[in-house]
């Protein structure tokens, strides 16, 4: 049922955003702020981690492969129980949760423990985003004004990841376990704006619909070795990664095998037929594994070649996090003026040029070698990352916002997973000394994976730019919605 939360529905479609909405708004946005800003500090406290707990290199490594594993594995799951049990009930119920086990983590004395702490988190997450997201995309009417709350909203995430590395940086100064024990802050913050302003929705009329246990255990663990697999493809021998990508992939068709015959599914399968959403979901997947993927590159390029502090190195990608101020102020109006789709495509070729520029990487190259790709890249991440979050949810039925949502996020998780993996399986193989020489060469090497996933990604997005305005989309539940296409305009 709607909580849309404009008071006069038939007023202006683009009429400015009220006290209220904006209230809603500054809330959901906290949180995803909450879920990339924790992320990032993670990732530049490990080393800190790693010397006062006395982990190996391989527990180190699950600290954030458990992370990874709950939130990539637990989305779809997470999505669906927004639809099913209510928006706002999920969203409150797992900030809570999350709010917990980040403090748990900060208290961790052993790597098992903290190891635990971030998996929980980790589903946390999984549980909170498309929640958080469905109530943006089913409290805001679809057009100009979903679209700047949107905008806005993907703005903070990015945000929240180049804030991260600054804020992580400094926190690992005053001691490790700050930055665990800053999420709870925060988030408590959050958790009580939540409580005061995010309106409650009617109870999901779930009459005739029992819970597809069934898909949501199959699709779970489908998803939770695909990306154990990929992600620790680099890490381990190659047939324990195949067996494991293996059992996977038979696992997704035993997932699609239920689907097809549950009465009330997990996916409804239709919701597949939509041309942009798929366009989406594909390059969303291909932009997240090329963008994280270059990062990576570029913090070991820096700390393991050119020997800066993590500070330095932080302080020196921050510029990427021009998309917070981009995304909300600039693309709104190009978005207005030229469609999603050709936004979303001109996004990936900058990310792809971005690439480009930083191939012939030299062991000397000064900070002003480097910023025009840095600020390229977040420049393209302005401009793609937001729209394809519209695409990827315009047009489906509110009472699949969830889903549609938890779809995207998944493709963008796995997408980072398949991207780190592979600039760090290329990377080792074509780096064959610990010279300097063979570091840059392997770096180099690595430095075409995320150029021929942005390319890819641009050519998937290119179908989009075709699209038909008006097509006619197919709601959840009409007997069609499996069998013909809901094609929606992506280029509105």
């Amino acid at each position: 049922m709607s909580q849309n939360l404009a008071p006069h529905a038939h007023q202006s479609p683009d009429r400015p955003l009220t006290g209220r909405e904006w209230g809603v708004l500054l809330v959901l946005c906290g949180a995803i702020f909450l879920e990339g800003i924790d992320v990032a500090m993670l990732n530049v406290a490990l080393p800190a981690i790693r010397a006062d707990l006395g982990l190996s290199t391989g527990s180190l490594q699950w600290v954030m492969s458990a992370y990874v594993l709950g939130y990539g594995g637990f989305m779809l799951l997470g999505g669906r129980a927004a639809d099913l049990f209510g928006r706002r009930r999920m969203f409150v119920l797992w900030l809570a949760v999350f709010l917990v086990f980040s403090g748990l983590g900060g208290l961790a004395t052993e790597g098992w423990m903290l190891i635990v702490a971030r998996f929980v988190t980790g589903i946390a997450a999984a549980f909170m985003t498309p929640a958080g997201l469905s109530v943006i995309t089913t409290g805001f009417e679809e057009g100009p004004r979903r679209n700047k709350a949107l905008l806005f909203y993907s703005g903070t995430a990015a945000g929240g990841f180049s804030i991260g590395l600054v804020v992580g940086g400094l926190l690992t100064q005053l001691g490790w376990r700050w930055v665990f024990f800053a999420p709870v802050v925060l988030s408590a913050v959050i958790l009580l704006a939540a409580l005061a302003l995010v309106p409650r929705s009617p109870r999901p009329d779930r009459a005739g619909q029992s819970v597809d246990l069934a898909g949501g255990l199959t699709i779970t663990a489908a998803i939770v070795l695909l990306v154990l697999g990929v992600e620790r493809a680099a890490h381990t021998a190659f047939g324990w990664t195949a067996l494991t990508v293996g059992a996977g992939l038979a696992l997704l068709a035993a997932f699609v095998a239920v689907e097809r015959r549950a009465p009330a599914p997990l996916v409804r399968l239709g919701i597949l037929r939509n041309g942009p959403l798929v366009r989406a979901n594909l390059a969303g997947l291909l932009f997240a594994a090329g963008f994280f993927g270059f990062q990576f590159l570029v913090v070991l390029y820096l700390q393991e070649l050119r020997d800066w502090s993590t500070l330095q190195t932080s302080f020196a990608m921050i510029v990427i996090g021009v998309d917070a101020i981009l995304s909300p102020v600039l693309t709104p109006r190009l978005v207005s003026r030229f469609g999603n789709a050709r936004v979303i495509f001109g996004g990936l070729l900058l990310a792809a040029l971005a690439y480009a520029l930083f191939l012939p990487v030299g062991a000397d190259w000064t900070y002003a070698t480097m910023f025009p790709s840095l600020i390229l890249l977040g420049v393209a991440f302005s401009l793609a990352y937001g729209p394809l979050t519209i695409v990827a949810t315009e047009g489906v039925a509110e009472e699949e916002q969830g889903l549609a949502g938890a779809l995207l996020y998944t493709s963008f998780q796995f997408g980072a997973a398949v991207g780190l993996s592979t600039v760090t399986a290329v990377n080792v193989a074509a780096t064959t000394s610990t010279s300097p020489a063979a570091l840059l060469d392997g770096y180099r090497a690595a430095l075409w994976v995320p150029l021929a996933a942005a390319l890819l990604a641009a050519l998937i997005s290119a179908f989009g730019l075709r699209s038909r305005r008006g097509a006619p989309v197919v709601a959840s539940g009409d007997p069609a919605g499996d069998r013909a296409p809901a094609e929606v305009s992506a280029a509105r």
